[in-house]
Parts: structure tokens; sequence; C-alpha cells
């Protein structure tokens, strides 16, 4: 059976041969071709060689063509900052920037990057006929805060109004996207959204259900499937994302995999997840991916279940970390046998001595990488922005967990979800993005 009838199984949740398995590529497919993540965000031919070579190597039966959250922010007037190892980051918002949002267009095909998605949407379609492609759209509420900034979290709440237009625009650039990506070849339209990991359940009924079910419904009237992928602390909102009604959700490990399947299935829509990003994939050996494949093969089942790393694989994940997870999909014996064997030793957390300053007030923020992933931008600006008024009686720290020093942090800490912020070893905001005056208030009560 090929790949993209076998996730077709699985969305439409029968019961399939084995579990459909989707490596989510995207500048990991730089690295497999010797570019940098800036030229390979640029370029057609390099989205196609990179995507080609990763299926080569992993053996898919689904893959995204290009992981990128800022194409739609950068035609609607964001800029940009080109990183040679990640995604590009936003770091201006047009709607603070006194652009007016009636001024704003919807995107057109010629229209900043989205030619050369589009060109390598259409030539993977033709080398791959039978592979499931995915489509990846910025999710509405992500793509409102590339526009608007942290001040959306006020304005949820100032001007409400203001913001479901906003949403209404921001549908409508996923709609106007997702018809582009879909006339070019595409089999599943992603609207990945993880800022909503941010916002609790009834916001997220209010400002977003209504907006990204819109985005649902047009590809359903296509006639092609739809994925609500997104990353971080989201388990409060697993219901209502399913009240979305995609066809599938999608999670990343800070989300137990059984939670998600029991939410997802009781509604009737598959589910996939959610390989450890950084901690096994990234850092970790070929014993402990296929351990991690292992159990998460075991907990999806082979009814509605689609195994997938729980975010945009990091850039230098180890090709044979990757091969490792291909292995056991494919290979039922070599899963009895690694059930039977031993983990991997466990790391030691961080060595907490001589961290704290006295008299100044030490923030560590745990992120996945404020660099490419949207939540922990956002999170270390409002951090940021909240603690220069008390200049240097504040420190600052964010600790990446795509590193192994980060992770030992994480674990010294006692974070589970990101980002966390932590407020001199005290957790304080876990996965959410608090209000300007409630970061200052947690300071000054630290300073007392």
């Amino acid at each position: 059976m090929n790949g993209f009838k076998l996730i077709e199984q699985a969305f439409r949740l029968k019961e399939t041969e084995r579990t459909p398995w989707v490596p989510f590529v995207g500048v990991h497919g730089a690295k497999l071709i010797g570019v940098d993540a800036e030229s390979y965000l640029k370029s057609s031919i390099n989205i196609v060689e990179g995507v080609s070579k990763a299926i080569e190597l992993y053996k898919p039966d689904g893959i995204p063509v290009i992981f990128d959250l800022q194409i739609e922010a950068e035609v609607l007037g964001c800029k940009l900052v080109w990183s040679k190892e990640n995604p590009p980051a936003v770091v201006s918002h047009p709607l603070l920037d006194g652009i007016s949002l009636s001024s704003l267009r919807l995107p057109e095909k010629t229209d900043g990057r989205i030619p050369l998605v589009l060109e390598a949407t259409a030539e993977l379609r033709q080398k791959f006929p039978d592979l499931g492609l995915y489509g990846l759209i910025t999710g509405p509420f992500t793509l409102a805060l590339h526009l608007l900034g942290t001040e959306i979290f006020m304005k949820l709440y100032d001007d409400p109004e203001y913001i479901h237009q906003l949403m209404d625009f921001c549908s409508n650039v996923g709609i106007r996207f997702s018809e582009f990506l879909l006339d070019s070849g595409c089999d599943v339209i992603a609207v990945v959204d993880p800022m909503t990991s941010q916002i609790d359940p009834v916001t997220f009924e209010t400002f977003v259900t209504p907006y990204a079910r819109n985005i649902f419904e047009y590809v359903r009237h296509r006639k092609k499937l739809s994925s609500f992928f997104v990353c971080g602390n989201a388990r409060q909102n697993i219901e209502v994302m399913c009240d979305c009604q995609p066809d599938n959700i999608s999670i990343d490990e800070n989300i137990p995999l059984d939670y998600v399947k029991e939410i997802a299935l009781k509604h009737g829509i598959s589910f996939g997840g959610n390989l450890k990003l950084t901690s096994v994939l990234l850092l970790g050996n070929e014993l402990d991916s296929r351990k991690e494949a292992v159990h998460c093969l075991d907990l999806g089942g082979k009814r509605g279940f689609i195994i997938a790393p729980g975010c945009d694989l990091p850039m230098d994940t180890p090709i044979l970390n990757l091969q490792a997870v291909a292995g056991m999909v494919f290979d039922k014996h070599a899963r009895q046998v690694i059930r039977k064997m031993k983990p991997t030793a466990m790391l030691e957390p961080m060595n907490l001595e001589g961290h704290w300053v006295e008299g100044k007030v030490i923030v560590d923020i745990i992120t996945l990488d404020s660099a490419s992933c949207a939540p922990c931008q956002y999170m270390v600006e409002a951090v940021k922005k909240a603690t220069a008024k008390f200049e240097d009686k504040v420190v600052i720290n964010e600790h990446k967990i795509k590193d192994i020093e980060g992770i030992r942090m994480m674990m010294a800490l006692g974070v589970q979800n990101l980002p966390t912020t932590c407020i001199n070893g005290r957790i304080a905001f876990i996965s959410h993005i608090p209000p300007k005056s409630e970061i200052e208030k947690a300071i000054q009560e630290a300073l007392l």
C-alpha cells in the first residue's frame, strides 16, 4: 500500500496494516544536502533536493514540503531575522507599527516566498506520486500574534471585537494559502498553531475555534485531509481542538499520547505524535530512538495513529536516529527485541551551586529554542520587556533543551513543559505568556 493511502486509512480511523510514519523534515533537509537554513528556505531547488533526500533515507509515508511558520507573516509585512540553523524569526509586528488591519490584503501566489513553496510542491508531487504531501500553514492565532505581537494577550480582554476581526482575516489567509497548496498537489493541510498552547479553553473557543473551523471546512470541501498541529503544553485544549473538526490532531511530548488518543478517538478524530524531539532524536542514540519509537507505537496502536516527531526536526538531528525510528515502524520482530532491552543511562540534573546571585533575581526560561519556536520566542520577549524597568537587578537566562546542558537545567528546576519561566528557582509561568503586569509583580515580590 502506498504511503498516502496508509495515511488516509489512519485519518479515516480504519485499522492499518502498520502505523504510518511522517517525519516533520524542515531545515533538517538543509543539513541533508549541505546547505544552511536560510539558503534552503529561499530555494525551491534546495527544498526539493532536501525533501527527496529525506524520503530516500527515512522511507516515510508522508512528509511536509516545508516547515516555516513565517511565510505568511513575511508576506504581510513582518520583518524576519534569518538563521543558519533554524527557520527565520519574526522581529516586527505591522499592527504595532502603524499599519491598519484594514490595509492588509490576502496573499497572492506571486507574493514573497509563496512561489518557491508552490514550485517545490508541484515538483515533489510529480516525483513522488504515492507519498502523502503535507502543506503546512500558519494557524490563525499564531499568525495574529506575528502581526500584533504579545499585545494580543491584552487586547483579548480590552478590545475583543478587534481580535475577532484580526482572527477572521488570519483565517482567510489560511484558506487562501491552503487553496494554493492543494492546487499544487498537497494531500493534507496541517494548520500549525503553536501559540494556542498559551491560552485557556474558554479563550480558545471564543477566539480560535470558529476561525480554525473555517479552514478545516474549506479543506473538507476540497475533499482533502486536514490536521491541527499544536506544540507546547496544550493538554487543556485537546477537547476544543477536536471541536474545530479537523481530521487529525498532532501533538508533541508535552502532552501524553495515551491522553490524546482517548480524547481524539472519542471525537472520531485521528491523532499523531509524539516522539521526543531533543532529548531522544537530537541528543540520544540509536537505541534511545528505537525504544522511544516502540513506546509511541505501542501506545498509539494501529487505528487512527500517525507516528511523528513532536515538531520540526532540529537541523542536526542524527540521520541514524531517524533511520532507527523508521526501522521500528517497518520491522515487527525488531520491535519485539527492543521491548526487552534496557534504556540507556539517564542524565544527571544540573548542579545549581553558584547559579544564584545575592541581591539579584535570577530568571531562568526553559525553551526548545526561542530562535525557532514561536511560543518560546514570545515568552522570552515578554519577560525581557517586563523586566527592563528593573535593569541590572534581574538576570535572564534562556536554557535551550536542544543541548544537553539545557536538559540538565530543565531537570534541576523540575520543569515538565515548554516554555516555562522560573524565578529564583521556582516555577512561575508554565507554558503560558502572562501579561506584563503579572511578570512585573512576580519580579517585585522576588526582590523583597
